[in-house]
C-alpha cells in the first residue's frame, strides 16, 4: 500500500485543515533514516524551496529514498529563474490568448491566477491551468500574465499553504483531495534528428574537466564516426536547437549556465551528457549520501547535521571522532571542506558551513594515499586512475598551495588492473545514477572499499585518464553518443 506523506515547514500551517496523521514537519522528514522501502507519496507543502533550503532538501532527499515528490527537485529548479522556465511555456502562448480573452479580460492589462495541482475554479482556464501544472508540477503556483501586444505569461511561482486565505484554503483542499488519488505523470519529451554535436567548454575556467588537447581528441573522434562537434560557449545558448546532442565540457552547477544548457537541450530532444538528472543527483553529497545508503553501498561513516542542532553537533565527537571531515553539500575539486581536530574547530567550520546550506555532512576521516577513480559510461567501466593526495596535504586538491603543488601525482590503468571490489562498487554506485557518463571516486583500505562520491562531469583529461586507453577513449565516449544519436533517430 501506498503511503502519503504532506510535509509542512511549521505544523501551524496546517492549523486550517483536519488533523491527519500523514502531516509530518520538514524536519522530521529531513531527520528520517534512509532503507524505507515502502512505497510513498510526499507532498512537499513547505514555505519556500530555496536552493539548500529546507523545502529543496525535503524533495530531494525524497527522490533519493525512492520516494515520488512533488515539486520534483527538477520542478523547483526551473521555477528559480525566468530564464530557465521561459522556454517552457513558449509553446503556450497560444492558449494563454484564447484562455484569458475567454476569462473576459479584455480591458485589463495584468492578471494574476492561482492554481491548486492543476486545478482552479476560473472555467475559461481550467485547460490552460492543466497545462501549466503538466510542466511545473507543484502544489500551488502563482501565474502573472501581462498583456502587452497580446496576452503572455510575466512569470510563474511557487505559493506558500500559509498565505492564503480563507477561500484560497477551502479551494486548496479541494484540489489536493482530487489530487492525492490521481497517478502521477512524466512530461513527454521531444525528438529532432540531426547528426550535429555542441561541447560546452569554458576556455578561462581554472580546473576544466577536459584540457584543451582533450577536447582536441573529442572533436577528432567525432568527426572520425561522422560527427559535426563544435566547441560552444555559454553564449551559444540560444542556437542549441540547431544540434543534435551536447556534451558538456565544462565544470557544472545547479545554479547556473550548464544546467540550464542542459534542461533546454532534453527539452529541445538532444542527446545531453550530462543530463539534468544526473546533475541534480550528482552535484548534492547529501543526496548522494542518502542513496547510497539506502541501497546498501559502502560509504565512509557519516552523519548529516540539521542547522543549530547543537546536540547532533557535539554528538559528533562521539560517533565519527577526531580528526573528521565537514562537507558542504555542493561543494567540487576539494571545495567546501573542512577537516577539523577538535571541538572548537569543529563549531567553528559548522559556523561557516551552515551559512550556506540547512544541512551539512560530517564524515570520518578516512585517509588514504590515493583516490580511486573509477570512469563509467553507459553502466560499464571505461578507465580507472588513482589520483594521489598533493604534497604534505590530506586531499587530492590543496588550494592553498602554489600552482605547482595544487594537485597530487596521478597513475593510469586497465580497469582489470583496478581491484574488482573498487571497480563493483563504483558501478553499483553509478547505475543509481543513470546511464551516463561518470567517474565515482572510491577509498581502499585494508580491504575496506568506501565510495566517496559519484561525478556527473568527470574529468577527461589528454595524459591524465587517457593514458592507458589514449585515443581510443575519446573514440568509446564519442560512439556512445552516436549510438544514442542513432537510437533517437530510429525511433
Amino acid at each position: 500500500m501506498t503511503r502519503l506523506v504532506i510535509v509542512v515547514e511549521n505544523i501551524k500551517d496546517w492549523g486550517a485543515y483536519f488533523p491527519s496523521e500523514d502531516i509530518v514537519t520538514a524536519e522530521q522528514y529531513l531527520r528520517l533514516m534512509g532503507g524505507d522501502k515502502q512505497p510513498t507519496e510526499v507532498i512537499n507543502l513547505c514555505r519556500s524551496y530555496r536552493y539548500l533550503g529546507p523545502g529543496y532538501y525535503c524533495s530531494l532527499l525524497a527522490e533519493a529514498r525512492g520516494h515520488r515528490v512533488i515539486p520534483a527537485v527538477r520542478t523547483i529548479n526551473d521555477l528559480s529563474r525566468k530564464s530557465i522556465y521561459s522556454l517552457d511555456i513558449e509553446s503556450l502562448d497560444l492558449h494563454v490568448q484564447k484562455a484569458l480573452a475567454g476569462a473576459g479580460q479584455e480591458d485589463s492589462s495584468v492578471y494574476n491566477l492561482k492554481i491548486y495541482f492543476g486545478q482552479t475554479s476560473v472555467a475559461p482556464l481550467k485547460g490552460l491551468a492543466q497545462q501549466i501544472f503538466e510542466l511545473f508540477s507543484c502544489p500551488i503556483l502563482r501565474v502573472k500574465f501581462r498583456k502587452q501586444r497580446g496576452w503572455q505569461i510575466d512569470s510563474i511561482k511557487a505559493v506558500a499553504l500559509n498565505t492564503l486565505t480563507n477561500e484560497e484554503e477551502d479551494e486548496f483542499a479541494q484540489a489536493l483531495d482530487s489530487f492525492s488519488r490521481k497517478i502521477w505523470r512524466k512530461p513527454r519529451s521531444q525528438r529532432r534528428f540531426r547528426y550535429d554535436l555542441a561541447i560546452l567548454y569554458n576556455p578561462t575556467e581554472a580546473l576544466p574537466p577536459s584540457n584543451k588537447g582533450a577536447l582536441k581528441n573529442f572533436v577528432t573522434a567525432g568527426r572520425k564516426l561522422g560527427i559535426d562537434v563544435d566547441l560552444v560557449q555559454a553564449d551559444a545558448f540560444n542556437r542549441l536547437a540547431e544540434y543534435d546532442g551536447l556534451f558538456i565540457r565544462e565544470t557544472t552547477a545547479i545554479n547556473h549556465h550548464t544546467y540550464r544548457f542542459s534542461k533546454r537541450a532534453e527539452r529541445e530532444g538532444l542527446v545531453v551528457i550530462d543530463d539534468p538528472t544526473s546533475i541534480l543527483r550528482c552535484t548534492n553529497k547529501i543526496y548522494l549520501f542518502e542513496r547510497l545508503t539506502a541501497n546498501r553501498i559502502p560509504v565512509p561513516r557519516t552523519q548529516v547535521v540539521y542547522r543549530d542542532d547543537q546536540q547532533a553537533l557535539a554528538a559528533l565527537e562521539e560517533s565519527l571522532g577526531f580528526p573528521m571531515i565537514l562537507k558542504i553539500p555542493d561543494g567540487s575539486f576539494s571545495r567546501g571542506m573542512s577537516k577539523v581536530a577538535n571541538p572548537e574547530e569543529l563549531q567553528q567550520a559548522a559556523q561557516e558551513l551552515f551559512k550556506q546550506s540547512v544541512l551539512i555532512l560530517a564524515q570520518e576521516f578516512f585517509y588514504t594515499d590515493y583516490d580511486w577513480r573509477i570512469g563509467i559510461l553507459n553502466r560499464k567501466p571505461l578507465y580507472a586512475c588513482q589520483y594521489f593526495m598533493a604534497k604534505g596535504h590530506w586531499q587530492i586538491y590543496d588550494h592553498s598551495a602554489k600552482p605547482a603543488d595544487k594537485s597530487g601525482a596521478f597513475r593510469t590503468l586497465s580497469v582489470s588492473q583496478a581491484p574488482s571490489g573498487v571497480v563493483k562498487a563504483a558501478l553499483k554506485a553509478a547505475n543509481l545514477i543513470g546511464d551516463g557518463l561518470y567517474g565515482v571516486d572510491v577509498k581502499q583500505r585494508n580491504g575496506e572499499v568506501a565510495v566517496i562520491e559519484v561525478n556527473e562531469n568527470p574529468n577527461i583529461d589528454a595524459g591524465i585518464e587517457d593514458a592507458y586507453l589514449g585515443k581510443a577513449l575519446y573514440l568509446e565516449i564519442m560512439d556512445e553518443l552516436l549510438r544514442r544519436l542513432e537510437k533517437r533517430r530510429s525511433r
